[in-house]
């Protein structure tokens, strides 16, 4: 008996589309990103998650609701699955961050783990809680047991990083964002966590690419 763990991305919401950042901020899925819920709880579905956790964000409530309907397993919702609080850079666009914050940008893209929006959270913050409610999450969970959490793109690539051992820096450069709507599939060896997969997903006519 094996126990798995699904660490699935919400779905496209507007601000996805328009490059947005979104943070904290409590946004609606978009009609692609109701679409792409349905074509991803149904491939989700065949992996038969016995528990199902989620951000508490509509967009990824609304998101775990599909395959909560999908599957008959009741939606449970925890704030600590919440995506990473950018602070001031909520609701601006990706150009305004970049000419207002231009040498936290650079920090950032070249790995360095900075608060974002002067008084938002860092990578090492986000860690720390979602790394907390997993904990306790998977000390519930059964031999058999598959739990699916529902979160968002950076505090879904922090999780799997931190499950597999891989430090954030390394895990910044090198893995690409959660899409919307993608998964990780871990499964728990002797030696602890390990990723079957990374960013699987609904059809490339549904999917947006954009991790804010």
């Amino acid at each position: 008996m094996v126990r798995r763990l699904i660490v699935w991305r919400h779905g496209e919401t507007e601000h996805n589309a328009g490059g947005i950042w979104q943070g904290q901020l409590d946004t609606d899925l978009s009609v692609r990103g109701e679409a792409q819920a349905r074509e991803a709880a149904t491939a989700l579905a065949t992996l038969a998650p016995s528990r199902i956790v989620s951000s508490d964000l509509r967009r990824a409530a609304h998101t775990a609701a599909v395959l909560g309907e999908t599957t008959g397993v009741p939606v449970e919702y925890d704030a600590r699955l919440r995506e990473i609080h950018v602070g001031a850079w909520q609701g601006l666009t990706q150009g305004d961050v970049a000419e207002r914050y231009p040498e936290t940008v650079a920090a950032i893209s070249r790995g360095e783990d900075v608060v974002r929006g002067e008084h938002g959270e860092s990578v090492a913050h986000v860690q720390e809680r979602v790394m907390e409610v997993t904990g306790e999450l998977l000390a519930e969970l059964p031999p058999d047991g598959t739990l699916a959490l529902v979160t968002h793109g950076v505090t879904g690539r922090t999780l799997v990083a931190a499950l597999i051992g891989l430090d954030q820096h390394q895990a910044w450069l090198s893995m690409g964002g959660l899409r919307n709507c993608h998964w990780a599939e871990l499964a728990e060896h002797r030696t602890g966590w390990r990723m079957l997969s990374w960013n699987v997903g609904v059809s490339e006519s549904v999917v947006s690419t954009s991790d804010r």
